[in-house]
Formats: C-alpha cells, sequence, structure tokens
C-alpha cells in the first residue's frame, strides 16, 4: 500500500475513534464542563451517572426556569416592596380581587446578574381592568389594554432588579393573570434555542413559536432547557417546595391557576403538572421527594399523576421528605413528633429516626399499590454523609433496607471554617479544600463516601448522591464581600476548582457510587455561598 494512502487511512481510523470516544462521553455525562474549564471526566470503567438539582422559584433565582418571568415574583401579599398598609382583598389564587383605595406591589427580578436574561423589549400581557406600574430596571414604553411593553435593561450596576405595581383595579373586573414575556420566540423543533425572529427558522427546525403567543405550551426558558438537557436525571427538591412547607393535604399543593409559584418558605413550589412536563420533554429521570406531614391521600394522588403522565421509559427516583435529620428544617422536629407520638422511643432524636424509617416504607407501599409493583421506581433512603451511624439505624430499624432499594448521601468537600475566616489568598482557600486534616476536605468526604458505599453494601443497596459538589460556605455572614466571601468566590472561578471535581467524580466513582445529583441550577454567588454549577 502507498505510504501516503497508507497516512490517509491512519488518520481516518484515528478521527473515528476519537469521534466514538467523544460520543460515549457526551451521552454518559453530556457537556458537564461548562463552568470548569478543567474538569476532567472518570474513566469509562468507574463512571457514574450525573444528575442535576432544581433550584427554588425565586426572583433572586439566576436558573430561570420559565419563560414567563412573573411566575417567579413574590406573591402579593408578601408585600415586599414595603407598600402603605391597606386591607387588599385577595381570591384564592393570590390575584388581588379588591385594592380598597391601597396598591399591590412585588417584585419578579431581584439582584441578577446583567447577563441572566437578555436586555430588551419585554411584553406584559394581563386581564381585567387596571393600571401597573413598573420599578427599578423596568421602564414602560407603551400602554394598551391588556397589554404594556417595558424595556428591561439591568442599567450601570449591571444588576437586575425589576417590581410592578398594580395602582389601579376596577374590583368588577380586577386586574389579574398577569405575564412577562421575552422578545423572540423558539423554533419548533429546536426548544433549547432562543431566536429573534421567524428568519432563524427553518423547514428543519421548525415553525417559529414566539414567547408573546405560546408562553402557555413553551413554558421553559430555552437557555434553561439547554443547561438541563446534559443531565441524566433532574432532582425536582429544590423547585417543589417542599422545604420547611407543613403541606398536608392534596388539594393544597401548588396549583397551575396560582398567581406566582415564587415566594418564601412553605409559599412557593411548582406544580406537579410542571415538574413532570419538564422531564418528559427533555426525556430526563425524575427523582421526586414527598412533603414530610403529607398524608396517605396527597401521597397516593402525587404517585397516580406520576404513573399516568410521567413518560413510562423514563426512571423514577422517590424519596420521603429531605434531610430529616437536619436541625434547620422542621422536618426534623416533625419526624420527632410523629415519632414520639407513635412510641417508637422516649428519646426524641430515636424516635424520629425510626419514624422517618417506617414513613418511608409507608409512602413507598403506597406507590406499590398505585404502580402495582415498585420495578419502576427507586425506594431512596436518605442519609447524612458524615454520620454512618445515622444510615445504619435507619435500614437496620425493622428491617427497613428490605424495603429500599438506595442509600443516598450528599458529599459536599470544603474545609476548616476557623481557617477560611483566616485565609488571605485564593490559595489559602484550595489549602484547606485539599488538607487530609481539614474539616470537610475533600480527602475526608472522600473517605466519608467510602464508608458509606461499605454500610450500603451490607444492606444490599446502591450508593446515589441525593446532592454534592464544592460547599464553600460561611453561614455566619450576611454581606456578600464580608470575608471569606470574596475568596470563595474567586475559587468557584478558578480552574483549580475543576481540578477537585474531577478528583471528587473520580473519587466518587471508585467507592462505588452510582448517581450522583450535583447542586446545583445556575445559581448567582452571594453571602450563603455559590451552589450553582453555572
Amino acid at each position: 500500500m502507498p505510504r501516503k494512502l497508507f497516512n490517509t487511512l491512519l488518520i481516518i481510523a484515528l478521527c473515528f475513534g476519537l469521534l466514538q470516544l467523544s460520543l460515549y462521553v457526551y451521552l454518559h455525562y453530556g457537556k458537564s464542563t461548562f463552568r470548569f474549564g478543567s474538569l476532567r471526566l472518570p474513566s469509562s470503567s468507574t463512571q457514574a451517572s450525573l444528575g442535576i438539582n432544581t433550584n427554588e422559584i425565586s426572583y433572586l433565582d439566576a436558573s430561570m426556569p420559565f419563560i414567563d418571568l412573573f411566575r417567579a415574583a413574590n406573591p402579593f401579599q408578601d408585600n415586599v416592596l414595603h407598600l402603605p398598609p391597606a386591607t387588599i382583598v385577595y381570591d384564592g389564587n393570590g390575584w388581588p380581587s379588591n385594592l380598597n383605595g391601597g396598591q399591590a406591589g412585588t417584585r419578579f427580578l431581584g439582584e441578577l446578574p446583567a447577563d441572566t436574561i437578555p436586555a430588551g423589549h419585554y411584553t406584559v400581557l394581563y386581564d381585567g381592568e387596571g393600571e401597573l406600574r413598573y420599578g427599578n430596571d423596568a421602564k414602560l414604553l407603551s400602554h394598551a389594554p391588556g397589554r404594556d411593553t417595558i424595556d428591561l435593561d439591568a442599567g450601570t450596576n449591571s444588576r437586575l432588579d425589576a417590581s410592578l405595581i398594580i395602582v389601579q383595579s376596577n374590583p368588577a373586573n380586577p386586574l389579574r393573570n398577569i405575564r412577562i414575556l421575552p422578545p423572540g420566540g423558539i423554533c419548533q423543533h429546536q426548544p433549547e434555542k432562543r431566536v429573534a425572529d421567524a428568519n432563524a427558522c427553518t423547514a428543519e427546525t421548525g415553525e417559529y413559536l414566539s414567547f408573546v403567543e405560546h408562553y402557555d405550551s413553551i413554558i421553559f426558558n430555552p437557555d434553561y432547557l439547554d443547561f438541563m438537557k446534559d443531565f441524566r436525571t433532574i432532582r425536582f427538591m429544590p423547585i417543589s417546595g417542599i422545604t420547611r412547607n407543613p403541606v398536608v393535604h392534596w388539594q393544597d399543593r401548588p396549583h397551575l391557576q396560582k398567581a406566582t409559584w415564587g415566594g418564601n418558605y412553605s409559599q412557593r413550589g411548582a406544580p406537579l403538572e410542571i415538574m413532570v412536563e419538564l422531564a418528559n420533554r427533555l426525556h430526563k429521570d425524575a427523582w421526586f421527594n414527598l412533603p414530610h406531614a403529607a398524608d396517605d391521600e396527597y401521597v397516593r394522588e402525587f404517585a397516580t399523576y406520576v404513573r399516568d403522565n410521567l413518560d413510562p421509559d423514563l426512571k423514577i427516583y422517590l424519596e420521603y421528605s429531605n434531610e430529616v435529620w437536619n436541625a434547620t428544617f422542621n422536618h426534623r422536629e416533625y419526624t420527632q413528633q410523629q415519632g414520639i407520638a407513635r412510641g417508637l422511643s422516649r428519646n426524641a432524636v430515636e424516635a424520629g429516626y425510626r419514624f422517618y424509617a417506617l414513613r418511608s416504607r409507608e409512602v413507598f407501599n403506597i406507590w406499590e399499590q398505585v404502580f402495582g409493583n415498585h420495578e419502576r421506581f427507586v425506594r431512596v433512603i436518605g442519609g447524612w454523609d458524615t454520620r454512618a451511624d445515622f444510615a445504619k439505624e435507619v435500614l437496620s430499624y425493622q428491617d427497613t433496607y428490605q424495603y429500599a432499594d438506595a442509600l443516598a448521601i450528599a458529599p459536599y468537600f470544603g474545609g476548616n471554617i476557623k481557617g477560611f475566616r483566616e485565609a488571605k489568598t485564593v490559595d489559602d482557600i484550595f489549602a484547606l479544600t485539599t488538607a487530609p486534616d481539614s474539616y470537610r476536605s475533600l480527602p475526608q468526604v472522600l473517605e466519608h463516601v467510602k464508608k458509606q458505599a461499605d454500610i450500603a453494601a451490607q444492606f444490599g443497596l446502591d450508593l446515589l448522591g441525593y446532592e454534592g459538589g464544592q460547599g464553600l460556605v460561611d453561614w455566619a455572614t450576611r454581606k456578600p464581600e464580608q470575608m471569606p466571601n470574596p475568596l470563595f468566590y474567586q475559587a468557584n472561578r478558578d480552574p483549580r476548582m475543576g481540578e477537585l471535581y474531577s478528583q471528587f467524580l473520580t473519587g466518587w466513582s471508585q467507592a462505588g457510587g452510582k448517581l450522583l445529583m450535583l447542586f446545583s441550577a445556575p445559581r448567582a454567588c452571594g453571602w450563603y455561598g455559590c451552589w450553582g454549577l453555572k
């Protein structure tokens, strides 16, 4: 064979091999290198699939899941704009039905980076008769009955803040059903790409669908879909709003008709219909958490809706509540009270652990009744990454492990908080994050992972990660510029963080960890940490 031809064939073979490798990595991990440029994925022999956690719905959330910006606004009743007190009457969905001489206002964007959403002219649609006034970075450009055009631009401070106030409303036909929609749209077959107009669409990409005319079917922000599509599983715990939420009855769950899905603890939460639609649309496995106080009817109705509406090809991960061991959540107090009431123990902590085990089994059993078996869903017991005794006690109590499929923990790596407060440079932060004797450093966290993997194996369960990643945060601070927060921000944008994630993912896989749900969808950094993967 001529040497030139041989070299050509060799190059073709090498290129084909690289193409196969690239496709393999994409299918198993997606484009999970967007935040950390130096992130190296584990080898195929030790790979674990990666999932992602959603965020809570809030006007402070930079992930912007919905094309309608008002979905994330705070409820009017909260009066976050501190308007003068008034006896305002609200309907069952939270819309002001009678202002009684007052005004009702809220925020729909707050303290967000300028590029969170495109700047430009946004359309505000509403039903009823009345007048809206806009504030902060939202400026009214034109008005027509039921339709305003506003300009949204972060301005010189590069931070997005936007609010609106209902200053007039006809009680006979009150102003309601506010929708705030961006310019542009999507091509029908490319829902993950935002386009300016119909000129960007072709026969292959499909019909042009403007956001203003098709918001009710588009639902999701294309940028959000583009981010979420690269993960195998979506954990809906944050977006469902179950944290510190005492909801008991099915009729009190978040509804599609609510004025807004945003708000504070116990207020916010996306409807189940929206979570299922997101999983179906992206064809991703779904991880659901049930509220800690949900009664049997709630659990049964939830299971029934998922059975009838989630794509049957998708896997389901089922978890009762979230971190019942965590003293900052009222879930813990609830489980302890219930455990004592059932006579499971006189010791509150022990009673709480035992109730969690029993209630998890009850939830699993209801789902099995609805589905006919448990083949379609993974029964998850939530663990405590640094406390192996918690998993042992819960799993062994009345043989709970026999009714579960997986133990899940949240391996966050960081370091000694006292050392962080004394740190002067980003180098100091990384030194503490990698030092074997530094509390919750990466080496220590991986040791905990190994112990938890051994426990899971002893009980015949898989080890999953319900959350995980870097956890650089000083909860004692309250200002973003307060040290050591600026150093944490720099560390999260440093290429060395990519190297730590590579070690973290490799260590997780080598220890036997399976699905790992990274925390979380895009978020802005603040005194509360840099939890967003982007």
